[in-house]
């Protein structure tokens, strides 16, 4: 098993370990490795395949050599124990974790024009987050917004279910709640709350073609303070044989009935 360049969460709690999991992610899968070095290959510091994986690498792997970025060939087993994953597809890579954006910052910068954002209310399964991200990429939304204390951040097991949309979809950290509602007012969205029963009919409403969907947490859904201060509450009708759908399944209806209005 090489050693160089890899941390287990096992080691001792020294500073320099800290600090190395808190800038570092580990990534795996070949979509999400790809999409990070198509976008922001300085962020690679260390990659790990299987022999197999090689031809398709190539341009990685030279990248790499001449980047001085080191790069091991490993058994499967080995990239197992790093991932801690039998999914890691034959790579895996510590990647520099990507900051979220300021909301002031993300807002300047935003084209005029049509846009969807989410606001992330206590989602916190890895592989709803990447299934969310994945439809956050496919609709065109712009960001990820993430409440200011939310301990929400991409995890390796979120970017590989992501396919490569963790590095399509920035997240941007909010501030205040109150400031960060009127932020977003100020720039022209309105904000939906995502709730399973008592919220206007999704098909057929009218959305505003700037907008915020807010979705709640697995299980408990969103924090009704919240709710309240939202200017539209939204369900997704259906048979009733469920109670709802999974926050991720959901998020996907709600972003291709946003689409569908704006086409």
């Amino acid at each position: 098993m090489p050693r160089e360049g890899v941390h287990h969460d096992g080691e001792p709690a020294h500073s320099h370990a800290r600090e190395h999991r808190e800038v570092e992610l580990r990534l795996y899968g070949l979509n999400a490795i790809r999409a990070v070095f198509a976008r922001r290959p300085q962020a690679i510091r260390k990659l790990y395949l299987t022999e197999q994986r090689i031809p398709q690498l190539q341009p990685l792997l030279k990248w790499c050599v001449a980047n001085r970025v080191g790069y091991r060939v490993v058994e499967d087993s080995d990239l197992q124990k790093l991932a801690a994953s039998s999914h890691h597809e034959g790579v895996v890579a510590e990647v520099l974790r990507e900051e979220p954006q300021p909301l002031t910052t993300w807002l300047r910068d935003l084209p005029a024009g049509p846009q969807c954002a989410l606001w992330l209310d206590g989602v916190g399964n890895p592989h709803n987050l990447g299934a969310i991200l994945r439809s956050a990429a496919h609709f065109g939304v712009g960001a990820i917004l993430l409440p200011k204390h939310s301990a929400l951040a991409l995890s390796g097991a979120a970017a590989r279910v992501a396919e490569g949309a963790a590095e399509a979809v920035p997240f941007v950290r909010l501030g205040r709640e109150d400031n960060a509602i009127a932020q977003l007012h100020g720039a022209g969205f309105g904000l939906a709350a995502t709730v399973v029963r008592g919220g206007a009919a999704l098909f057929g409403h009218e959305l505003p073609t700037r907008l915020v969907y807010v979705l709640g947490a697995e299980g408990e859904g969103m924090d009704p303070a919240l709710a309240a201060v939202c200017d539209l509450r939204l369900s997704i009708p259906g048979s009733g044989a469920v109670e709802s759908l999974n926050v991720a399944a959901a998020t996907a209806v709600f972003l291709a009935e946003w689409a569908r209005l704006r086409h």
